[in-house]
């Protein structure tokens, strides 16, 4: 059996333990992703008992945190799937995460002490990420830092703590990975918001150049907001519905002021900071091809 098929197994069984039929059914209407997480931690601890329970127990968390996400950003869909929330409604949404921290904590509690530890302390660091995403939507934030907190806490916090306890269970340099597992989640999460303004509608499955107008202002229109003179003018476009003629703006602008190359060079040196940290570990091979496959699309 794939690996990937027993971390759901997994899961299942984790959500069986509640005898509660409607829970198992939500389960399966659940759209999977690339279970990014899970193949980092198989990457670093190899297949065991261990390892696919810390994989479900991660995905659970995750799947949880996306539940609340689709409640407060009212999204209808989910990976190209209808949401939860939209299926049925937002309680519906929000109690089904709420079982699937509960149970994920409840099994984590099983676990090696310092995994049960990083791990739901990476939830509260996310849970305080999800807050601050929505605080920042509230005005226009031109502050480098408070985007960079937030993307650390709501993204990379998760993704770091999956490689550290990955590397707890197989007894590797745990510092190493987490600073690897931490660089991977900024420049995941800072190349997945060049590719709301790079790609077309089409590719990303919702409408393009989205984030702005939704009151996210990511690493390339900080970047604009730095260089461009009419700063009022820019300001005056966030979260707007927004014409041709102003979209052409902001392309023209992202492209001629260097915003948008040069926060594709800033996704690519946070991605390379990752690579340093494990280059000379033994499985670094499949780690450096993690990051590449993510730094080296095409924007």
């Amino acid at each position: 059996m794939e690996v990937l098929e027993k971390v759901k197994n997994q899961i299942r069984d984790f959500v069986e333990v509640c005898h509660y039929p409607k829970a198992l059914d939500l389960l399966e209407k659940l759209a999977t992703g690339k279970m990014l997480r899970s193949k980092l931690i198989l990457k670093i601890a190899k297949e065991s008992d261990e390892s696919i329970k810390l994989c479900a127990v991660v995905e659970m968390i995750h799947a949880a945190s996306l539940l609340h996400d689709d409640v407060i950003d009212e999204a209808d869909t989910r990976r190209g799937k209808p949401s939860i929330n939209a299926l049925y409604d937002n309680k519906t949404s929000i109690m089904f995460g709420d079982i699937l921290y509960s149970r994920a904590f409840t099994e984590l509690s099983q676990m090696d002490k310092k995994v049960a530890y990083h791990v739901s302390n990476a939830v509260t660091e996310l849970s305080i990420g999800e807050m601050m995403d929505v605080d920042l939507t509230e005005s226009f934030n031109s502050s480098y830092d408070k985007y960079l907190t937030m993307i650390y806490k709501k993204t990379a916090s998760l993704i770091e703590a999956s490689a550290r306890s990955a590397a707890i269970i197989a007894g590797l340099d745990s510092e190493k990975y987490a600073s690897y597992g931490k660089n991977l989640g900024l420049a995941f999460q800072m190349v997945d918001d060049i590719l709301d303004i790079t790609q077309s509608s089409q590719t990303l499955g919702k409408p393009a150049m989205l984030d702005f107008k939704e009151g996210k202002v990511t690493i390339p229109y900080l970047y604009l907001y730095e260089r461009v003179e009419d700063k009022e003018y820019l300001k005056s476009l966030y979260k707007k519905e927004l014409n041709q003629k102003e979209l052409d703006y902001l392309k023209e602008k992202l492209n001629s002021t260097n915003a948008l190359s040069d926060a594709i060079k800033e996704a690519k040196n946070i991605g390379l900071e990752a690579i340093n940290s494990i280059k000379y570990e033994k499985n670094s091979e499949d780690l450096i091809n993690i990051m590449k496959a993510m730094i080296e699309r095409d924007f």
